[in-house]
């Protein structure tokens, strides 16, 4: 399967590295790591064929992904996060396709989907506010993804709870600077935003519980698989790869490390057999990870190819895998970590950056492990998993 975007990636690959401390120190990344990835057609990936994009199968998308995170963890991170919000694009009215894409289709698009703000109905839609953490990217965005609940018409939430995706100009949102202040994904510029009595046209939202169960696809008349595909695989698609990149970025680094590195017992690590194994164990489960992740999305590809609609137990699986992927891959990460030696925890080692960046990226809420496997397991059991944090992202 050839993949011109991750051929186009190599080809920035050594700029790419070398910007990684330059957008650790700005706290965002660098123009020119952004113009590398626009350069390359990153962020337009899973953007439908009508608005510029390439309609690529996830699984280039995930590779491409692991490949720029491999080389920078933030750049990957922004990568994976914005990279997934032309997938949902595709299902939202044509008229703000067209205000987001109509006169640069690679005009790039923020969030996050927490459900922080109340849309209060009035004439014609909605009036929106609400503050949000973790923007990843944001600076380079110049419109946003933003999570709401349905209010009342004094502004209170309404019930049942009804949960919409929002999506806003750059105009209509505050981006809060110095908020993103973290040990890990600091070049991600991952920052707070701020939405105040902002109107929202009602073609602007889209119900969270159609994009979560396949209906938006449907009733938007997308007949590309991709955006069949469950939201559950694909959202956390590029997150995760992020997250497997970078454990393959600390890998190549521990070894360029260790290639020539002496113990302070006169011991060459290449004569170390303890050392060895361990490295060859990591290597195993980042390969693992990266492996389980792939086969995972392309079974649900393959399935929605298929027009077989998947099951809450398929898709509770789907998503115990895409966690238990990361997971493990960092948890190898920590086992070359703890035998790089003082050396390797200097700040002017990279080892040390790509460790802070994926236990960081392991602390997304996609990667909680706890209710997902308690799904999960329920599902293998034959129960149906109740509503609430279980059913949330499944």
């Amino acid at each position: 399967m050839s993949n011109h975007v991750l051929d186009a990636v190599m080809e920035s690959a050594e700029r790419i590295a070398a910007l990684g401390p330059v957008n650790e120190d700005l706290g965002r990344l660098d123009d020119q790591a952004v113009k590398a990835m626009r350069e390359a057609g990153v962020i337009r990936m899973l953007q439908p064929k009508t608005h510029g994009g390439l309609e690529a199968h996830p699984r280039e998308f995930a590779e491409t992904i692991m490949k720029i995170a491999s080389l920078d963890g933030a750049s990957g991170w922004v990568a994976g996060v914005v990279g997934v919000h032309p997938w949902e694009m595709a299902m939202a009215d044509p008229r703000v396709q067209e205000e987001v894409w109509g006169e640069d289709p690679d005009t790039w698009i923020a969030s996050p989907y927490a459900p922080m703000g109340i849309l209060r109905p009035v004439d014609g839609g909605y009036v929106f506010n609400g503050r949000w953490q973790f923007s990843s990217g944001t600076d380079h965005c110049d419109w946003i993804f933003l999570g709401g609940m349905l209010g009342d018409a004094e502004g209170k939430m309404a019930r049942p709870p009804t949960q919409y995706h929002v999506i806003l100009p750059r105009a209509s949102y505050e981006i809060v600077e110095d908020s993103w202040d973290v040990v890990g994904l600091k070049g991600t510029g991952s920052k707070d935003v701020i939405v105040k009595d902002a109107f929202v046209p009602g073609y602007r939202v889209l119900p969270f519980a159609k994009v979560s169960d396949g209906s938006a696809a449907e009733e938007a008349g997308l007949a590309g698989t991709l955006y069949h595909v469950p939201f559950s695989q694909a959202f956390p698609l590029g997150i995760t790869s992020a997250v497997i990149g970078i454990a393959e970025g600390a890998l190549a680094h521990h070894l360029a490390y260790q290639r020539t590195r002496v113990q302070i017992t006169g011991t060459k690590i290449k004569d170390d057999p303890y050392s060895l194994y361990a490295v060859s164990e990591a290597a195993a489960e980042i390969a693992a990870s990266r492996t389980a992740l792939i086969e995972n999305i392309c079974r649900f590809y393959d399935q929605a190819e298929a027009g077989v609609r998947s099951t809450i137990e398929e898709r509770a699986v789907g998503r115990r895998i895409q966690t238990q992927s990361a997971w493990r891959a960092v948890r190898a990460v920590d086992e070359i970590v703890g035998r790089s030696g003082g050396n390797g925890m200097r700040m002017s080692n990279p080892i040390q950056r790509f460790w802070r960046d994926a236990h960081m990226g392991l602390v997304h809420a996609i990667h909680v492990p706890g209710p997902v496997f308690h799904a999960s397991a329920l599902t293998n059991l034959g129960i149906e998993p109740p509503p609430g944090p279980m059913r949330s992202m499944i």
